[in-house]
């Protein structure tokens, strides 16, 4: 890791606040003075700035990857279909993602080095945000389903033809938002707790409604901002202190053993 990603993430300094402290010549790794911000950091290596020795509090990394339509969230496609990795940086390729968004859906995508970071964050019940077209109007019986929720046991339509999930439970969104209710095309924002095989495709299929675009805003309170399509993006200090929070927090319960 480079040194001054390392001192961001392991303390209360900035990207900018560490370039400048190494800069500074205030910055010593195994005791000898270190100027250059992108000195990379090994397992073993002391990092101090100063006197005070900066422990590793950050044992993971997580980025933000905005997904366009087209691309497969898996290593290798049989079929020689485009995957995430294909535009990944090579230094994101040993990357997992957290969950996955099929090939015609785009927007945000976690992926971490983490293993088990992946596992408690796919398991969660955080907030994932996503916008949705859908062909035709949004009836009361939708609304009803998205208030209430639904418990299917045909769950097929919509779903992967090869997939195996055929029965599914889906809770009550968290919220909703329509924002255009046509005949033609119908738009909302909806917010979700779970992150099931197809599940948005399947619940708006189950009402006879093909979804023909899908985008995640938000998870977890990340959020795209203004990334391009097909480019990444590390943490903000704030996403890592919330982050690193709810790690705890699910630790404490028995649900992890992350340490951060």
């Amino acid at each position: 890791m480079r040194l001054n990603k390392y001192i961001s993430h392991n303390t209360t300094y900035s990207r900018r606040e560490a370039d400048r402290l190494i800069q500074e010549g205030r910055v010593k790794v195994n005791g000898k003075v270190v100027r250059e911000p992108f000195y990379d950091v090994q397992k073993d290596d002391e990092v101090y700035i100063g006197s005070k020795k900066v422990t590793e509090d950050n044992l993971f990394t997580v980025i933000v990857y905005n997904k366009p339509k087209g691309e497969l969230v898996t290593k290798k496609d049989p079929r020689g279909r485009r995957t995430i990795y294909d535009t990944l940086p090579a230094k994101f390729r040993h990357f997992i993602p957290v969950g996955r968004l099929d090939f015609a859906t785009e927007g945000l995508l976690l992926l971490t080095d983490s293993p088990k970071v992946a596992h408690t964050l796919m398991n969660s019940s955080l907030e994932r945000i996503y916008k949705v077209k859908i062909r035709g109007s949004i009836t009361k019986e939708m609304i009803k389903a998205m208030e209430e929720g639904l418990e299917l046991e045909d769950a097929t339509a919509g779903g992967h033809e090869k997939s195996k999930v055929k029965s599914m439970t889906f809770a009550p969104f968290y919220a909703y938002q329509i924002i255009k209710n046509d005949e033609k095309y119908s738009k909302l924002k909806i917010a979700i707790g779970e992150g099931k095989n197809r599940e948005i495709r399947r619940f708006f299929a189950h009402f006879g409604r093909e979804v023909v675009d899908l985008k995640r805003l938000e998870y977890g309170g990340i959020t795209l901002s203004a990334l391009p399509t097909g480019k990444t993006r590390y943490l903000t200090r704030k996403e890592y202190d919330d982050l690193k929070k709810f790690l705890k927090e699910q630790n404490a319960k028995g649900n992890t053993k992350i340490r951060s």
